[in-house]
């Protein structure tokens, strides 16, 4: 069988199971110096987390790695996770750029109703000091010389200009994204060391690496930062995959996938059968650049966390290329959305109630019931049933 390893991010309360080894992050992890579980216990590292998963991916490789097995690696990093604590290498890359705007930063999301207008993710109103590193993170000595060294000039500059409304806003968005960046590019060399590896050790033209995550992320679009809805820039996940020999290097595949469908396609990569109770599909055929004539024209989405995080309110949609429909359920907020890609790319405006699109609608509406029945969503929550009014006691 195969020999199998998770390195990183876990983020789940349990210990893996079923991984030949192990060593991973508690929790979300911090950036700097993380304590990681392994089989045996904890061990604490110091260092800069992304380079760290890095060094043990690769000792995983040299030291226990099997030759005469074949494997199945996961190596996970928590970067670019909020707060977007960047890496030594890159504290001041970009101080001496200014990074392009996008279009709807200044938005207040009117268009779109009260649910896009009353979230806690905007980056001109609920990013915390911290975020902005306008406080001192938790370093040991030397990694707080490289820190400050490349962060007080820099926040004092800040804190002198006293800046205000659209200017302070633009000041944010510039730290926000720079830092995140930042993050992205020591991600960057992660990754690249891995596959400086696989050629080196002669594994690469018998290895299919696929990179991916669990959502995208807003970076300044409709004003915010983080994930959760079900708008482009967090809908749209990345995945890039290369297999030597079956995939076209530098081809494009716009079919409409899901993270659902990644334990199908590694059991049909590695050999083993599928159980038959998986709600998603095998990637196989795509990547061998073969899409089968019943591949889903559809996309299913929901998210369930309210109250939660940033307080964006529950939510499901059916999307395909072009359009989405999205409903709002809660009792004190039903709400409809149509949204049009060809006609709004940025995603302002609301089609729900446009007359022009009521053909669109209905043909929406009957496939979103079709995925829910197909996916066994329960019916929306009704309002809560009223509580009888205590009777009073004599005195």
């Amino acid at each position: 069988g195969y020999q199998t390893a998770v390195v990183g991010k876990w983020h789940l309360k349990s210990k893996p199971q079923g991984f030949d080894y192990f060593e991973v992050l508690k929790g979300q992890g911090p950036y700097y110096n993380p304590p990681m579980l392994t089989a045996d216990g904890t061990v604490n590292h110091t260092g800069y987390t992304t380079d760290i998963i890095s060094d043990l991916t690769l000792k995983w490789f040299k030291e226990e790695r099997d030759p005469d097995k074949p494997f199945m690696l996961m190596t996970q990093h928590k970067a670019p996770h909020r707060n977007w604590q960047p890496g030594p290498k890159y504290l001041t890359k970009y101080d001496d750029v200014t990074i392009p705007e996008p279009p709807t930063l200044f938005t207040e999301n009117e268009g779109l109703g009260s649910p896009a207008m009353n979230q806690t993710m905007t980056i001109s109103r609920h990013m915390f000091p911290k975020d902005l590193k306008l406080t001192p993170p938790r370093l040991n000595p030397e990694q707080m010389k490289a820190w400050s060294a490349a962060y007080d000039p820099k926040n004092r500059a800040f804190k002198e200009a006293k800046l205000e409304g659209k200017k302070l806003l633009q000041w944010k968005y510039q730290r926000y994204v720079k830092d995140y960046l930042r993050c992205i590019d020591s991600v960057d060399d992660a990754v690249g060391r891995v596959l400086d590896y696989l050629e080196e050790a002669g594994l690469a033209e018998n290895t299919i690496v696929i990179y991916s995550s669990d959502q995208g992320f807003y970076l300044g679009e409709h004003g915010w930062f983080d994930k959760r809805w079900a708008y482009e820039e967090s809908l749209r996940t990345p995945f890039v995959a290369r297999w030597p020999g079956i995939i076209k290097p530098g081809s494009h595949n716009s079919d409409i996938v899901s993270p659902i469908d990644f334990a199908q396609t590694f059991l049909q990569l590695a050999g083993a059968p599928d159980p038959g109770d998986m709600q998603g599909r095998s990637l196989m055929p795509l990547l061998q650049g073969s899409t089968p004539n019943d591949w889903r024209k559809t996309h299913y989405f929901h998210y369930y966390e309210f109250p939660g995080a940033h307080d964006v309110r529950r939510h499901y949609a059916v999307v395909d290329t072009r359009y989405k429909l999205i409903h709002f359920y809660e009792k004190d907020v039903d709400m409809w959305q149509l949204i049009d890609l060809k006609a709004d790319p940025l995603e302002t405006r609301n089609f729900y109630n446009n007359p022009e699109y009521a053909t669109v609608r209905a043909k929406l509406h009957q496939e979103l019931d079709r995925l829910r029945t197909e996916f066994e969503v329960p019916h929306d929550p009704g309002p809560e049933p009223k509580k009888k009014k205590a009777k009073k006691k004599p005195a």
